[in-house]
Order: structure tokens, then C-alpha cells, then sequence
């Protein structure tokens, strides 16, 4: 009986279900691949973001710094 339940554990079938748990952690690998690139991807775009509303308000300021003296 153990040396069959060893084999049966082993084994891919609907029984033991192995395979579909290696399924599910593959996928969960993929997913968890998947959103950490989608994290960095939000980083850089907040950082971009960022940049440019600093070098808008800048441009401004030196806009309304030009406006004014004249």
C-alpha cells in the first residue's frame, strides 16, 4: 500500500491532481512576472510624470517673469 501510494503521488493524474497544481504555479509565476513589469512600467511613467509638471511649472514661472516685465 505505501509503495503504491508513492507511485500514485508521483504521478499526473486527476487523482493526485499534480499536474494541475504545476499548472497553477506556473501561472502564478507568469502573473507575478507579468505585474511586477507593470509596477516598473507605473514607477517610471509617475517618475516621467514627475518631471515634466516640474518643467512645465518652471517654463511658466519664467513666462510669467518675462510677461510681467515688460
Amino acid at each position: 500500500m505505501l509503495e503504491g501510494g508513492s507511485i500514485a503521488a508521483a504521478e499526473d493524474d486527476s487523482v493526485t491532481g499534480n499536474k494541475a497544481v504545476r499548472e497553477m504555479e506556473n501561472r502564478i509565476r507568469e502573473l507575478e512576472r507579468q505585474l511586477g513589469r507593470k509596477t516598473l512600467e507605473n514607477e517610471i511613467l509617475k517618475e516621467a510624470l514627475e518631471k515634466s509638471r516640474s518643467k512645465k511649472q518652471t517654463l511658466l514661472a519664467q513666462s510669467l517673469k518675462l510677461g510681467g516685465s515688460q
